[in-house]
């Protein structure tokens, strides 16, 4: 059964990672944010592909559900904490954390001649 405070140990330990509050929730972030730990240290939001989503989902739906909203579309999902052991949880973070390294762009690439 993992805890906020060992959530909190292991987004921390990620390269880059900071720390800020967001609303009523505290944000982990590398170029964007990648999680979020609910007040109550009961359950965080991680940000997955689509297909990360579903196949976490899947795998331990005692523990991950869709944020059910349009965030839970774009890959935002729930995590139960007391349903996870530390490397469950860890490999969640991971996942998110490398999902989030690199911030996409829309920039489009423009030739000259």
């Amino acid at each position: 059964m993992a805890t906020s405070k060992e959530f909190r140990r292991i987004a921390l330990s990620l390269e880059g990672t900071g720390e800020a509050p967001h609303f009523d929730r505290t944000a982990f972030k590398v170029a964007r944010n990648y999680a979020t730990l609910a007040a109550d240290g009961l359950t965080a939001n991680l940000k997955f592909t689509p297909d990360e989503q579903a196949f976490k989902c899947m795998m331990a739906p005692q523990a991950f559900a869709p944020v059910p909203n349009a965030w839970g579309r774009q890959g935002w999902t729930t995590i139960r904490l007391e349903a996870v052991d530390i490397a469950e949880l860890r490999d969640a973070l991971e996942t998110a954390w490398r999902g989030a390294r690199h911030k996409r762009t829309s920039k489009k690439t423009q030739c000259t001649n």
